[in-house]
């Protein structure tokens, strides 16, 4: 009989996916959760000592709009108390615009893509894609360029695939060039008005002396304009609700138009996207949230960070490998929260809040395949639909280690959550994540793991419905009782 809750949960988490086709998005989604459950916005310009931060407080701060870091404060907090942390990232592997995308070729107009990450290219083929994410328009009223957020709702493109009877090895070896062969189609030049126009007596600046731009006239860079096809301009201006000339610039990728959907014969599967890991960034917010709903208990801050770029390194100003966690958490150790009378002695918490505290990192886990039983580890083979995946590995790709199980099984059990452990075969390499990234630079203990799923960086990945829930429910327990458990595990012997 199915889990009506567990049902619920999960289609929540669909439409959360449906919002966030970008790391842009992704954080707009979990900002409105998060006000709506109380949480205030705080800047990382802004002094956040006028900011009068208190204990039971909720706040959010973000940087670039693709990462944010949310946290709310125990009543019951001390300075250098520990910090109950889960990490996960807001990005998925893609295709993305190129700064000069305008193609064509054999009639078709076609855009110039550049991959992003680590995508299972040949699924992008054949796919339903329109376009998604972050468009600078110049505000002709206040004179201030604004970030606006787009997401079309309509098929544009397709990378059609050659037909078996020009290809008759397609079946059994499906090769291509990457620069060559993964280039969408988004209309043809005979039926597109401004192909046509731009087409008429073409020439060249370098040619024609009457083209020759002026010093009033001069671009440092040619505007969209001039290095896209101009009815696709003319489509995100629409979207943004501006004239074509207002667009600056934009950072615009190709998504699934497909919705994520349940399926399978009992609704047990989750068919969608970017499943690796907006489903961690999912169950972070709720478990933020929820767990924030009483915080007179609470001795320890409750925070989550999801970064951008995980896919590509994290190595950007707004990875994990940035400053930004440990910008947030220093500027958070030296408030004062003791109300001491005397405010203006400095204070410095923040080595031993860090001593204190402890890291879940949350990314998606290798579900074992059916028809690709022989790539998994023997014994260590977890289950869609059977609980989150502990990750471990000897060489340090994943942070797990024995005092980290200890606590999550304390979590889990209380929260009643099953869990599965994982660790990769001797002949197979291991990805890694933001865990030992963050555990080097805060050196804060740290445990990895994440949901086991089918097809990871596929354009379309299988997940398993039932899991959602128990990922939510630990980070609930993980948060509430955090404080309490780790007082009892001994590292240090």
């Amino acid at each position: 009989m199915a889990d009506t809750r567990a049902l619920e949960k999960a289609q929540e988490f669909v439409n959360f996916v449906n919002n966030s086709p970008t790391p842009y998005h992704a954080v707009d989604t979990v900002k409105v959760g998060l006000r709506n459950a109380g949480f205030k916005e705080i800047q990382e310009r802004s002094n956040w000592k006028e900011a009068q931060l208190k204990k039971g407080g909720k706040y959010f701060v973000t940087r670039n709009g693709s990462s944010l870091i949310g946290f709310t404060i125990g009543d019951k907090f001390a300075n250098g108390n520990g910090i109950s942390i889960v990490g996960a990232h807001t990005d998925s592997p893609c295709l993305r615009i190129k700064p000069i995308s305008k193609k064509n070729s054999e009639g078709f107009i076609q855009v110039g893509v550049e991959q992003y990450g680590g995508l299972i290219a040949h699924s992008w083929f054949d796919r339903d894609l329109s376009i998604a994410g972050r468009v600078y328009v110049n505000d002709t009223k206040t004179g201030q360029y604004v970030p606006k957020l787009i997401k079309i709702d309509k098929p544009l493109l397709r990378i059609p695939t050659l037909a078996i009877h020009l290809h008759r090895e397609v079946n059994t070896k499906f090769e291509f060039n990457k620069e060559t062969k993964l280039v969408p189609i988004a209309g043809q030049v005979a039926l597109d008005k401004n192909e046509a126009e731009s087409t008429k007596d073409s020439k060249s600046c370098a040619d024609d002396p009457d083209l020759q731009l002026s010093p009033e006239q001069f671009e440092s860079v040619q505007s969209v304009i001039q290095r896209h096809n101009k009815s696709l301009i003319e489509l995100i201006a629409k979207e943004c609700d501006v004239e074509p000339i207002q667009i600056e610039d934009f950072e615009l990728v190709l998504f699934d138009h497909q919705k994520p959907t349940l399926g399978g014969l009992n609704d047990e599967f989750i068919f969608s996207p970017r499943l690796d890991n907006l489903t961690s960034c999912y169950c972070a917010m709720d478990g933020l949230i929820r767990s924030g709903e009483n915080l007179s208990e609470q001795k320890g801050i409750q925070l989550i960070s999801l970064f951008d770029h995980e896919e590509i390194g994290s190595m950007s100003a707004q990875g994990a490998d940035s400053t930004f966690l440990p910008d947030i958490i220093q500027r958070l150790t030296k408030i004062d929260f003791s109300n001491s009378a005397d405010k203006g002695v400095s204070v410095e918490y923040f080595h031993e809040t860090m001593s204190r505290s402890f890291l879940l990192s949350s990314d998606m886990a290798h579900g074992v395949h059916p028809n690709y039983g022989e790539f998994y580890e023997g014994q260590n083979r977890p289950q869609i639909n059977l609980g989150p995946v502990i990750k471990i590995n000897a060489n340090q790709r994943y942070a797990t280690n024995s005092p980290g199980i200890v606590l999550l099984k304390k979590c889990a059990t209380l929260a009643k959550v099953p869990l599965q452990l994982f660790v990769v075969r001797n002949d197979s390499p291991c990805g890694s994540t933001i865990g030992p990234i963050l555990a080097a630079k805060l050196g804060i203990r740290t445990l990895d793991l994440g949901n086991p799923q089918l097809s990871m960086h596929s354009i379309r990945e299988t997940g398993g419905t039932y899991d959602v829930v128990r990922l939510c429910d630990l980070f609930v327990s993980f948060f509430e009782n955090y404080t309490d458990i780790d007082s009892k595990i001994l590292c240090n012997i």
